[in-house]
C-alpha cells in the first residue's frame, strides 16, 4: 500500500500557509493513491518530548540491557523511524521561526536520526525516500533582499534531510506570508499572493509527479 508521511509544525493553526500546502500536496497524492496510506503527524498539536540522556542513548544499549526508562524512550524513537522507513513520500511542512526552524520539528529530527539505521549507516533504512519541504516564510530572504543569508532552516534542512538521512529533498518556499498582517508590508501583497499561488502549484505538480512516478 502506498504511504505518505505528512507532518505539519506550524503554530498557527488554519492560518498557516504551511499547512495549507502540505494540506494540497496530501490532497493531490490522494486522488492519485486513494486507498493509499497517510501516517499524520501534527507536532505543535502533540508535540514530541525533548531528547534526553536517555532517549539519546537508548538505541547503544542491547534491548535486554535497558532499564525500563529506556525501553520507553526508545519505543517512541522506533515508532518514529519506522514511520520514516515505511513511507513512499514524505511531505513535511517547515515554517521560518526566528530564522531556523521550529523546536517542535528540531525534536523530531533529534528522534528519528538513529546512528547505525537511518544514518550513519551504509545504507540509511529510509534512503532515497522523496520528501517535499515546504518552508514559509514571513518575508523574503531571497538574493538581493535586506535579510539575504538570513534563513538557517533550508541550508539545515538540506543537510540533515539530505546527507544525514539520505533523502531525495526538493524545496518548496511561500515568502512574504505576513504580508497581509502587517500594515508596513502591504506594498507587498501582490507579490505574496503570486508566492502563495505558486506554492500550491509546486505541490500539486510535486505529489502528482511523485504519486505517477
Amino acid at each position: 500500500m502506498p504511504t505518505l508521511l505528512h507532518i505539519d509544525s506550524s503554530l498557527n493553526g488554519d492560518n498557516s500557509v504551511s499547512r495549507e500546502v502540505t494540506k494540497t500536496f496530501r490532497e493531490e497524492w490522494l486522488a492519485h493513491h486513494p486507498d493509499g496510506k497517510v501516517i499524520y503527524r501534527d507536532l505543535a498539536a502533540e508535540p514530541l518530548p525533548h531528547t534526553t540522556a536517555v532517549s539519546h542513548y537508548a538505541p547503544n544499549v542491547d534491548a535486554g540491557d535497558r532499564t525500563p526508562e529506556q525501553q520507553a524512550a526508545y519505543a517512541l524513537r522506533d515508532e518514529l523511524a519506522k514511520e520514516l522507513e515505511e513511507a513512499d513520500a514524505i511531505v513535511l511542512g517547515a515554517p521560518l521561526y526566528n530564522y531556523t526552524i521550529p523546536s517542535t520539528l528540531k525534536s523530531w529530527l533529534d528522534h528519528v536520526i538513529i546512528g547505525g539505521r537511518t544514518s550513519a549507516a551504509e545504507t540509511p533504512s529510509a534512503a532515497g525516500t522523496p520528501v517535499t519541504v515546504v518552508t514559509s516564510r514571513g518575508g523574503s530572504y531571497a538574493p538581493g533582499t535586506p535579510m539575504e543569508g538570513n534563513d538557517f532552516a533550508q541550508n539545515y534542512l538540506t543537510w540533515v534531510l539530505g546527507s544525514t538521512l539520505a533523502l531525495d529533498v526538493t524545496f518548496i518556499v511561500p515568502e512574504l506570508t505576513l504580508a497581509r498582517i502587517v500594515p508596513a508590508m502591504s506594498g507587498l501583497i501582490e507579490q505574496a499572493d503570486a508566492s502563495r499561488a505558486k506554492a500550491h502549484e509546486q505541490a500539486r505538480d510535486r505529489a502528482k509527479a511523485l504519486a505517477t512516478a
